[in-house]
């Protein structure tokens, strides 16, 4: 064999090296962020808890104190409560609950003798539900002197019905009325009670007024955080999002931030396609975006919500090198998130007006 003969066989296995070696630097510059190991010194990630069900009144549950919900985007596994640090008050108690004729058309009950709570939940319709809308029947506690669904082993004066007016469905209409109305009268007339209903045509007009209003201030946002470079697997997404104070949802693909208090609905939430999370090796999966919303009728303003989405949202970008986008794509830049936070503030204002603060009971069934 030639030296010449020989050069090239040396050169051809230079290449072939050179060739090998950029195809696996290529695969693994391209392959999904991975959540990292548990630190050795046996220091764990908060404790995860699953995304609230649903109460009564078709409104998000939260029921247990939360973790701090927000870090550094350094990152360096110390987690830092953004609550804290911006002082926010916990929102105070509900001041209305149940049946209220600000959003609900209700019917007063009278019974003839005291009604028995056994017999009252024995009388109770199957569902909750005229058509699209809530539906619910309450009694006064002769010993509370409190409005409350019925409960067994208790005495009830009198009763009332209801049926809410509007939910982001739409305003209750004629046929949801006569449901009511079937749904009522039978409760009364199983009890021996007298059913005063209101006029349906004026309930229904207060139910496009209200519906009208409500859709004239319901706020849901949603912004993107896209890859810059190297998707993102699930594990590295939940590794990150955990570090700021979310938890699991129950839907795979989505995490909540809770809020302060308990029984309150998340104050954001982040998605990502739920087919990369119930994929066979989720740490193969390519996530290149996903979504931070907040409704804003959901959450009391004094969370700060949106001021809480932005320092999540730069935390997250900046720790797994991501831009923040609207819904189609654009690229946000940081001057326009300043007059969504005034607008926001406005509307607020407006619902506090019409005692339906964000994140009231009241505003939380409506927006619903």
């Amino acid at each position: 064999m030639s030296n010449f003969q020989l050069g090239l066989i040396i050169a051809g296995g230079v290449v072939l090296a050179a060739i090998v070696a950029f195809n696996a630097w290529s695969a693994h510059r391209n392959a999904p962020k991975r959540a990292k190991p548990p630190e050795p010194d046996g220091a764990a990630e908060p404790a995860l808890r699953q995304e609230p069900a649903f109460d009564a009144g078709g409104a998000p549950v939260e029921g247990a104190d939360v973790p701090g919900a927000g870090t550094d985007p350094s990152f360096d596994g110390h987690t830092v409560d953004l609550r804290d640090a911006m002082q926010l008050p916990v929102p105070p108690s509900e001041r209305r609950g149940g049946l209220d004729p600000l959003i609900d058309a209700i019917a007063p009950l009278v019974a003839e003798q005291i009604v028995s709570g056994d017999a009252a939940l024995a009388a109770l319709p199957p569902t909750r539900r005229a058509g699209s809308k809530a539906f619910a029947i309450e009694g006064f506690n002769e010993s509370t002197q409190q409005w409350e669904t019925p409960v067994a082993g208790q005495r009830y004066s009198h009763f009332q019905a209801g049926v809410q007016l509007a939910n982001r469905v739409g305003a209750l209409n004629e046929i949801e009325f006569s449901e009511f109305v079937v749904k009522a009268q039978g409760f009364a007339d199983a009890i021996n009670a007298a059913a005063d209903f209101p006029d349906m045509l004026h309930e229904v007009a207060r139910a496009r007024e209200l519906d009208q209003f409500a859709g004239d201030h319901d706020a849901q946002l949603a912004f993107v955080l896209r890859a810059r470079h190297a998707a993102w697997s699930p594990g590295y997404v939940q590794q990150n999002a955990v570090r700021l104070g979310f938890t699991p949802g129950a839907i795979p693909g989505r995490l909540v931030l809770p809020a302060s208090g308990p029984g309150l609905p998340p104050v954001l939430t982040l998605a990502y396609d739920t087919q990369f999370a119930l994929s066979d090796d989720p740490e193969q999966s390519a996530i290149r975006d996903i979504t931070l919303s907040l409704d804003v009728a959901q959450v009391h303003r004094s969370e700060q919500p949106f001021a809480r989405l932005r320092e999540v949202a730069a935390a997250l970008g900046e720790a797994m090198d991501g831009a923040l986008c609207d819904q189609n794509g654009t690229p946000l830049p940081a001057m326009t998130m300043d007059p969504i936070a005034a607008d926001l503030e406005l509307l607020y204002d407006k619902l506090d007006s019409r005692e339906l603060s964000a994140g009231s009971l009241l505003a939380r069934r409506l927006f619903s």
